[in-house]
């Protein structure tokens, strides 16, 4: 008979130490709260569409300077500028409002990700890694949900 070598060397507590404070730290990461996470998915890129829409607007009046902006910068197809701006100021305010208090959530991250789409499609193409990591937290908000601190949450709770 031949000895059978074996392919690792027997391990040692040295080397098994790494790999327990690998798996302890995986394991507290696994303890963040998904709510945490929905809520952070929710917050911070409604707060960029929301300084946005602010940038579009005096008051409750639609500044020339977005029309403008419209019309000679963004240049969409299809639409007319003035319509445009409108919209746009109005979504900028309506979805943000909406995604942060976590009322029709799932709605308000799939316009907001339309919206990012068409931004990153005709106005500012270069733009995608922050287009992705604004598309990644609506995608989070549409496939999974808004989290335990929502209203969504809340009226879906009064009907179970």
């Amino acid at each position: 008979m031949t000895a059978v070598s074996k392919p690792f060397p027997a391990a040692t507590p040295s080397a098994i130490l790494p790999v327990r404070m690998v798996r302890r730290a995986i394991a507290a990461l696994d303890r963040i709260p998904y709510w945490l996470i929905a809520l952070a998915a929710r917050i911070f890129p409604a707060a960029v569409f929301w300084q946005s829409g602010q940038t579009k607007v005096a008051g409750w009046h639609l500044k020339p300077s977005a029309i403008a902006l419209f019309h000679d910068e963004y240049q969409l197809p299809l639409i007319d500028p003035e319509a445009a701006a409108y919209a746009s100021a109005v979504a900028e305010h309506l979805f943000p409002i909406l995604l942060v208090i976590g009322l029709a959530s799932r709605f308000s991250a799939l316009a907001l990700l339309v919206m990012t789409a068409v931004i990153e499609i005709f106005v500012y193409p270069d733009a995608w890694p922050t287009h992705g990591v604004w598309a990644a937290c609506f995608l989070l908000v549409i496939a999974r949900g808004p989290g335990l601190l929502s209203l969504d949450h809340w009226i879906a709770g009064r009907f179970r």
